[in-house]
């Protein structure tokens, strides 16, 4: 199999910006389908709005969500850089902790301001969200591993 056409654009960068950056369809369609869980939150937080779904809960839904992917960007830089394979793997099992835990607080935080329908539109859509990130990070397969 031809690799040179499959491979991320700039010399194994796997970042949202060098995939982006590549001319070809095939790069945008990879993007796209890296962030299939975010495209699908945009989506899903307005027609939760338009449905007349708690905008308090659906908003805070969608932040914890963007929050907990910006903080698994930062993270995964972080963790890189640690020295010995032990280091990393405790660090990302804190990072998946410290990450679930900000999910729940949203949810948490959801439902004690605004009330039960609130808490619930929240929980929804980062189930929802997560059940798009899971699915896609299933298909993707094994990082570092080529399909056979």
């Amino acid at each position: 199999m031809d690799t040179t056409t499959t491979s991320p654009p700039t010399g194994g960068d796997n970042s949202l910006a060098a995939i982006v950056a590549s001319p070809t369809s095939e790069g945008r369609a990879l993007a796209v389908a890296h962030n299939l869980d975010l495209v699908l939150l945009a989506i899903g937080v307005v027609v939760a709005l338009v449905l007349g779904a708690p905008a308090l809960g659906v908003l805070v839904g969608a932040g914890g969500w963007l929050a907990q992917r910006a903080m698994a960007l930062v993270d995964r830089r972080l963790i890189s850089g640690a020295a010995q394979p032990g280091s990393r793997l405790g660090l990302n099992f804190i990072d998946a902790f410290a990450r679930i835990w900000l999910l729940a607080g949203a949810i948490v935080v959801a439902g004690v301001i605004g009330g039960r329908r609130d808490g619930l539109a929240a929980a929804l859509l980062i189930v929802a969200a997560y059940s798009v990130a899971f699915a896609v990070r299933i298909a993707r397969g094994r990082p570092g591993v080529e399909p056979r």
